[in-house]
């Protein structure tokens, strides 16, 4: 059977099935904590869900605790996944440059297969919410969407071979991932109202399943299993040790400005994504509550708002690379998201809320860029070691973030439920002093433009 080299479908039914069940998940845990807290069924009509504004009666007081309980809920949800995904990731990623990558996109499909089912199991048959923490726990066994994407990310470095097509490479999976996390995030609402929780989740599992067959019968790799089938076979501790060698030499063996310029890139990237998923992250329990006080399709079109957003981005790069150089592509997006979360803080209506999304245009973008501008910088057999660094700081900066916001959020949400937003809009300073660091330093006076591969190979010719 002939193989493709073709990855972008897997990534699209990936996040497709993992952006149809995300707000359902944090819907499905909030009804099920209201019901226990009011001892009756959510209630929804067509316009709003079951939402009291009026501050002087016990029912608001109610909901905000549950507001409380459902964020810290979450976020132990999210830490009892991370944990051990964290160890998968790194070790699963970074083997990729030996072994291939097509199991770092496999073992997520089948992590979030587990997780599908067992959503529709505690659904279906209204099971505590407290089984969720072993299927948890199990599925981050398997990885997490950082391995996926690490894996998916370092398959595409290696197949790119031109810079300028892996910089737009990298951008169309980040457009990929906006416009059907959209799609999806539209799609859940109405799925969620016309089938419910248990046969949406049903659909997600099938999806996944369609995934880990394309993968696993129709989807090339990229090293041929004639390289590593003669190889003699290592134990479990050679293979751990030849992965955490592969990182330690990434940084050793590089000469100094180049071990800098990876280190700040990475510190970028990571404080960069903290700020997004922390603040992004709240948005289906900020909406939730008053005075907004959406439903289950509403949300779902708030969803599906960031569809526009990434596509403006993926314009942004495809459009600003061909004038401007990577690094003045990420302030402007890192601009772009401080200005849509200081809005974010103050909508208090459907309309603003939407409009968030006008100052947020390009705010991914700085994402995929600085993805690019690593994967620029080492050479094509440490692909892997870099992508497995990028995706375990995914792992520990999302698991850190949402936890951290989410206890913010339950802290704040009764005086001032849009001060986290804030927050996240000020630490966004944090990456964009760094960047204005490594701008007017400019490396002794050398062009930002080393970032190419051809003149970082030769600034280690003259470091060495």
């Amino acid at each position: 059977m002939r193989k493709v080299l073709c990855v972008e479908p897997v990534i699209f039914f990936y996040v497709f099935a993992f952006s149809l069940t995300t707000p359902l998940v944090q819907q499905f845990i909030y009804r099920r904590l209201w019901e226990q807290e009011y001892n009756s069924t959510f209630i929804s009509d067509n316009n709003a869900s079951h939402c009291e504004q009026n501050k002087s009666s016990p029912a608001y007081i109610k909901q905000k605790a549950i507001q409380e309980k459902a964020s810290v809920f979450i976020m132990q949800l999210d830490l009892t996944r991370a944990i051990p995904s964290l160890i998968v990731a790194f070790v699963v990623v970074a083997n990729g440059d030996r072994q291939g990558h097509k199991r770092s996109l496999v073992l997520p499909s089948m992590g979030a297969l587990i997780s599908s089912i067992s959503f529709t199991a505690i659904s279906y048959f209204s099971l505590p919410l407290s089984v969720l923490f072993a299927f948890a726990f199990i599925t981050g066994l398997f990885g997490s969407i950082a391995t996926f994407l690490g894996g998916g990310f370092a398959y595409i470095a290696e197949e790119c071979h031109d810079e300028k097509q892996k910089t737009t490479r990298i951008a169309v999976v980040d457009l990929i991932f906006g416009l059907v996390s959209g799609l999806a995030g539209l799609s859940s609402g109405y799925f969620l109202r016309g089938i419910g929780f248990a046969w949406t989740f049903v659909i997600a599992a099938l999806l996944h399943v369609i995934n880990i067959i394309y993968i696993v019968f129709f989807l090339e790799d990229t090293v041929g299993v004639s390289q590593f089938q003669h190889e003699a076979p290592v134990s479990w501790k050679e293979h751990l040790r030849e992965t955490f060698s592969g990182v330690y030499m990434l940084f050793q063996t590089a000469p100094y400005k180049k071990r800098i310029l990876i280190i700040v890139l990475l510190f970028t990237f990571m404080t960069y994504l903290f700020t997004v998923l922390g603040g992004s992250s709240l948005f289906t329990l900020y909406e939730l509550d008053e005075p907004l006080c959406w439903n289950e399709v509403y949300i779902g079109y708030g969803a599906a708002a960031s569809t526009s957003v990434s596509l403006t981005s993926f314009l942004g790069v495809y459009l600003f690379s061909k004038c401007l150089k990577d690094i003045y592509i990420v302030f402007i997006g890192m601009f772009s998201y401080i200005g849509g979360m200081i809005m974010a803080a103050f909508a208090k209506t459907t309309l603003l809320m939407f409009l968030v999304r006008v100052p947020s245009l390009f705010c991914f973008m700085p994402i995929p860029v600085l993805r690019s501008m690593l994967s620029k910088v080492v050479l094509p057999g440490e692909q892997g070691a870099v992508f497995a660094c990028i995706a375990c700081l995914e792992v520990v900066t999302g698991t850190m973030s949402i936890s951290g916001f989410n206890i913010l959020y339950a802290t704040t949400v009764a005086w001032f439920s849009g001060f986290s937003f804030l927050l996240s809009a000020g630490l966004c300073l944090i990456p964009l002093s760094v960047l204005c660091w490594l701008l007017c330093t400019s490396w002794n006076g050398e062009d930002l433009a080393l970032l190419v591969p051809e003149e970082v190979s030769s600034l280690e010719s003259a470091d060495s």
